[in-house]
């Protein structure tokens, strides 16, 4: 409430929250999918199917985010549907974890990436959703999606919802 007009308005505080919130709901997910590419593309990591699965939801999180700064009428509900995709890719996440822990069963096929001809298909690395090709601090990099992900989509939703 605006103490000074009496009138019921968001606090600059709630307002400025809201504002952290929609810019966390682009650059989270354009930050987890830039070490994502760039693991893959200059650390010479090679995704499996699971974690092609992970990025999609960061893909319509950003473009979410972006509209949301687009069309102000709008902005509460796309902020929510960005950080809900977040949320969906940490679940995936979770369950990637899971499948490299052990602890359940994930694909029963491999994958292969950037093959387009036959001889590209043989060349080839074949890459399994149950093993760890890298990992910090004795987490995955599924791990860190998940528990980025979830704690992010968490936060944005609280500072978009908090009021005054």
């Amino acid at each position: 409430m605006d103490v000074r007009s009496g009138h019921l308005a968001p606090s600059r505080t709630a307002a400025e929250g809201a504002r952290l919130g929609q810019w966390l709901a682009v650059l989270v997910p354009a930050g987890l999918l830039a070490g994502a590419l760039g693991s893959q593309h200059l650390g010479g990591l090679h995704p499996c199917e699971m974690c092609y699965w992970q990025r999609y939801p960061h893909w319509a999180a950003i473009a979410l985010g972006i509209l949301s700064f687009m069309v102000p009428a709008a902005r509460r509900p796309l902020i929510l549907l960005a950080a809900l995709a977040i949320a969906v890719s940490g679940a995936i996440g979770v369950l990637h974890a899971g499948v490299e822990l052990g602890w359940w069963e994930g694909l029963t096929t491999c994958t292969s990436t950037g093959a387009a001809t036959l001889e590209d298909i043989l060349a080839a690395p074949v890459v399994r959703c149950d093993q760890v090709q890298f990992s910090f601090l004795g987490v995955s990099m599924a791990g860190w999606n998940a528990a980025i992900s979830l704690v992010a989509a968490g936060t944005i939703a609280w500072l978009t919802l908090r009021r005054a």
